[in-house]
């Protein structure tokens, strides 16, 4: 069992910066892809980037040249800088890993940008 903990939500003015973090723990043998996922209110969940475990990230286009996904595999942690932030990126951010063909989820954090 992978518990994955977001950190770093919060409330920021259009154009400013967050950085969010998540933290695996639990049973830790091999975590392949990590991945930021986020739902608005009213939509549906969506990916915003991914990573494997040998660091090659992927992009949503919405998010391109704005955001950027990395992990540090020492600490079991991957990370989200987003900078340039738009109000329609508000949204629950979510953590997702996949481990030996199971997938987890963290809870959850919230982002939101005010215009």
């Amino acid at each position: 069992q992978v518990h994955l903990v977001e950190s770093g939500g919060g409330l920021v003015q259009a154009g400013g910066s967050l950085r969010l973090s998540c933290a695996a723990s639990g049973i830790i043998l091999s975590i392949n892809n990590m991945a930021w996922y986020r739902q608005a209110p009213g939509k549906q969940r969506e990916l915003v980037a991914t990573i494997t475990q040998f660091g090659r990230p992927n992009y949503a286009d919405s998010i391109k040249g704005r955001f950027t996904i990395s992990r540090d595999n020492a600490k079991n942690t991957v990370y989200l800088q987003m900078n340039s932030l738009k109000p329609e990126d508000t949204a629950v951010y979510y953590c997702y890993a996949d481990q030996l063909n199971t997938n987890y989820w963290g809870q959850g954090t919230q982002v939101a940008v005010s215009s």
